[in-house]
């Protein structure tokens, strides 16, 4: 009896085993998470570096910046924060990003502003005061925006994949008054967006990426049904020299 209770004693428990062999991956995978954030910081640490070494010296590095020229369409209407339906919003303009903000979490931090003189809403032709449709029938309406506020984190920067997390924050305008006869002409927008860039060449990257964009007018005046739209971008970065 002694033995066996021995043997017994000896055998290995399943539960244990499994429970270590998850306990070593998990271990691993936090590893390889902190390997990859790190290389993701090199960059920008070095360029924060270099930038403090040419201070020291008194030499004026020229920041880096670049200019995108976008565009963005929408794929779906949902009603989060406006109440506007059936509607879709199309854009076309310029964006510059500056590295102005140094590094955050491994990112690279820039300035974003943009422009668009290109907008078109695409919204149902008969709405009621709440901005409820009535009929089938569709009304297209011209716009443009501005963007004079935003921000942009791109990982691994001049690499040949590039993650980037974007938010913008400015105005539309349009022709007439949108999502209801009882809105306003003039709207704030709000963008977020996350995507990659692609580098083509030294100074060119193409740019995709998916979010999401509303708009509404802040209750500048007492209907104000907005719109949210998840969006497709696109577009072509060119790097400034500096």
């Amino acid at each position: 009896m002694h033995t066996i209770r021995n043997c017994k004693r000896g055998r290995s428990n399943p539960s244990a085993r499994g429970q270590r062999i998850a306990a070593f991956v998990s271990w691993l995978l936090v590893l390889a998470g902190s390997a990859a954030a790190a290389q993701a910081a090199v960059p920008c640490k070095v360029d924060a570096e270099q930038r403090a070494e040419a201070k020291r010296g008194g030499e004026n590095r020229p920041v880096e910046s670049q200019v995108v020229i976008e565009d963005q369409g929408s794929f779906g209407n949902y009603q989060i924060f406006a109440q506007g339906e059936d509607s879709k919003l199309f854009s076309a303009g310029v964006e510059y990003d500056r590295h102005s903000w140094g590094c955050l979490l491994g990112a690279q931090v820039d300035y974003v502003a943009e422009v668009l003189p290109f907008v078109l809403l695409d919204e149902p032709a008969d709405l009621n005061y709440y901005g409820v449709s009535r009929s089938t029938a569709k009304d297209h309406v011209p716009g443009i925006g501005i963007t004079p506020v935003g921000f942009r984190m791109i990982w691994r920067d001049r690499t040949a994949i590039q993650p980037y997390l974007m938010a913008k924050g400015g105005f539309l305008v349009f022709t007439q008054k949108a999502e209801s006869p009882n809105a306003s002409y003039e709207n704030i927008s709000l963008r977020s967006e996350i995507g990659v860039q692609i580098r083509m060449s030294s100074r060119v990257d193409l740019r995709l990426g998916v979010g999401d964009y509303h708009f509404s007018n802040a209750f500048v005046v007492p209907s104000n049904p907005g719109l949210d739209v998840m969006s497709y971008m696109g577009g072509i970065a060119i790097h400034l020299k500096n």
